[in-house]
């Protein structure tokens, strides 16, 4: 069922307002780098010093069939010598590609008083922001089973106009696809998903060797708790309406369920070699941006850490 007509109005300027403070996030970021790190100053230019992607026709190398990828992938010439399938990649195949997710589902809406902008308007911010920054430097970002992989200079116009005109379903989660083993994968979301469905999501897409970043981005408000008295709570995506009568009797049940929701995520992120990070609101939304591209940096060196905490909410 498509997202009603208030939902959209409201996503569509949340897209808009993220779309100018992302530009200039992205527009500032690379100064105060540069500035901090002038021994550095390659950073812009590439975040992993990979090899420059060609037309295509050059062979790069030979890698383990995946389940789930087309037959046709298969070269069944090289998959003929042992037990194995094999896919024969060339080399813009090779060059890597950031796959970025921002979750636009009805939940991403909320905003409480002690939040900056809502969890929507936020998670485009650090996306849009994070492909500009990272199309600089020469990579190629796409959006999963919306935009494809693409280093067009225009990434934030891009990006915008395929959620503007994209009429399905807004999902929590990315849509189940095969990703490069080389493909780095960023996912904005507030995870309150159920965890079978995001270990589901997690599975699919590292089974190609792919790494990645879990980002939960949280309002201050689903931090703390801070009702009391009688509460009517409405779930966005259409799961009913819960009251409470004493809402600060919820607050211990409610911060000890946050708490285990969190654990089971971080303990499969950590299993599958993947970061996973809590960022709130009310926090700079340039910190976060640092910690990813910082995040992509560490993936490179072979050396990853699976828990890095971002401000209080981590």
């Amino acid at each position: 069922m498509a997202a009603d007509n208030g939902h959209t109005a409201k996503e569509i300027i949340a897209i808009r307002r993220a779309d100018g403070e992302s530009r200039t996030l992205a527009a500032s970021l690379p100064r105060l780098v540069l500035e901090a790190r002038r021994i550095a100053a390659n950073v812009i230019h590439g975040l992993h010093g990979r090899r420059r992607a060609g037309s295509g026709e050059n062979f790069w190398q030979y890698r383990r069939f995946v389940s789930g990828e087309p037959a046709q992938n298969v070269d069944w010439r090289r998959s003929a010598r042992d037990d194995h399938l094999y896919v024969r990649e060339l080399e813009w195949e090779a060059s890597h590609t950031v796959w970025i997710w921002p979750d636009r589902s009805p939940s991403m809406a909320f905003a409480s008083r002690q939040a900056r902008e809502s969890k929507l308007e936020r998670t485009l911010i650090v996306a849009f922001a994070l492909a500009e920054l990272l199309v600089s430097g020469g990579e190629r970002v796409g959006i999963p089973g919306l935009m494809a992989p693409t280093a067009s200079r225009s990434v934030i116009d891009k990006m915008a106009q395929a959620m503007l005109h994209d009429d399905a379903d807004r999902l929590s989660l990315p849509p189940s696809f095969v990703p490069s083993a080389l493909s780095e994968i960023i996912v904005l979301s507030d995870f309150w998903s159920p965890v079978a469905e995001i270990k589901s999501m997690l599975a699919g897409l590292s089974g190609s060797g792919a790494h990645g970043t879990m980002v939960q981005v949280v309002d201050p408000a689903e931090e703390s708790f801070p009702y009391s008295g009688r509460i009517e709570f409405v779930e966005p995506e259409g799961f009913g309406v819960i009251t409470a009568g004493r809402a600060e009797s919820w607050a211990q049940d409610y911060t000890a369920r946050l708490a285990l929701h969190r654990d089971q995520i971080r303990a499969e992120t950590s299993r599958l070699d993947w970061l996973f990070t809590t960022h709130a609101t009310d926090r700079s939304a340039a910190e976060l941006l640092l910690f990813l591209h910082a995040g992509m940096q560490v993936s490179k060196s072979g050396t990853r850490t699976t828990t890095i905490k971002v401000g209080p909410a981590a």
